[in-house]
């Protein structure tokens, strides 16, 4: 199965602006996230889908790169337009924002893709302060592997629970990385967007809605994103340490 692993990567970010092109340990951002996708052993190629010439200019000299449509509501949509013009049979949509992805979560992503239309990854909570976090998406899955519900609010809600809740459940975090087989992902972003993805703000509830099967791979990964200009610092750190 022939697989691309797509990065979408927009110059203009509220938070954190041209944050792709941000140096973190003398390399833009940008450049540590391809090259930790370059480390997979099961994508075929790496390609960087930005709306930006500063961004293509840059990314150009270490990964395909293709200019997309500035107007893309997600970055599904951003590398849908990428995927329709390429050929392969599955695409996997990982942050830009992760300059310490594991190659192995993405592997591990793309393995479920086998017997799946959509695959993404979990990773149970160690902290109490992401129980109530809004920004720390928790997924629920059943015995297949497959996921039942995402939401913002901690799911299950523990009616007799007593003491601390990690001790009496082990809540899923949904990391922010989805594999799709290519067909999927091109029918995907044809449909409206859902009742519960409006809801929720999570557009992976558009395919359970409408009944496209995720399966969820738990791994030990926590992710650790750049989202403001402070966490350059505690990225460098991280990537002195290791």
């Amino acid at each position: 199965m022939r697989t691309v692993g797509i990065i979408p990567a927009r110059y203009g970010s509220t938070r954190f602006p041209g944050k792709p092109l941000a140096l973190i340990a003398g390399k833009p951002l940008i450049q540590h996230v391809v090259e930790r996708c370059q480390k997979s052993k099961k994508l075929s190629e790496v390609v960087v889908a930005t709306d930006d010439t500063r961004i293509w200019e840059v990314a150009q000299n270490f990964c395909r790169v293709e200019m997309t449509a500035p107007e893309h509501p997600s970055g599904s949509d951003r590398i849908a337009e990428v995927a329709r013009n390429c050929s392969c049979d599955a695409v996997v949509n990982i942050q830009g924002d992760e300059p310490l992805i594991d190659p192995r979560v993405i592997d591990s992503v793309v393995d479920a893709l086998h017997d799946c239309e959509m695959s993404t990854a979990a990773t149970q909570i160690r902290d109490n302060g992401e129980l109530d976090n809004a920004n720390v998406v928790k997924v629920v899955v059943n015995v297949a592997g497959r996921a039942m519900y995402f939401s913002r609010r901690t799911i299950p809600f523990l009616r007799d629970a007593k003491g601390e809740a990690l001790k009496a459940f082990p809540f899923l975090k949904h990391l922010g990385i989805y594999g799709y087989r290519r067909d999927t992902l091109l029918k995907l972003v044809k449909l409206p967007i859902s009742a519960l993805e409006q809801a929720e703000k999570l557009e992976q509830l558009r395919a359970l809605e409408n009944g496209i099967s995720i399966a969820v791979r738990v791994v030990e990964y926590d992710s650790v994103g750049v989202d403001i200009p402070a966490d350059v610092a505690r990225v460098e750190k991280l990537l002195q340490q290791k």
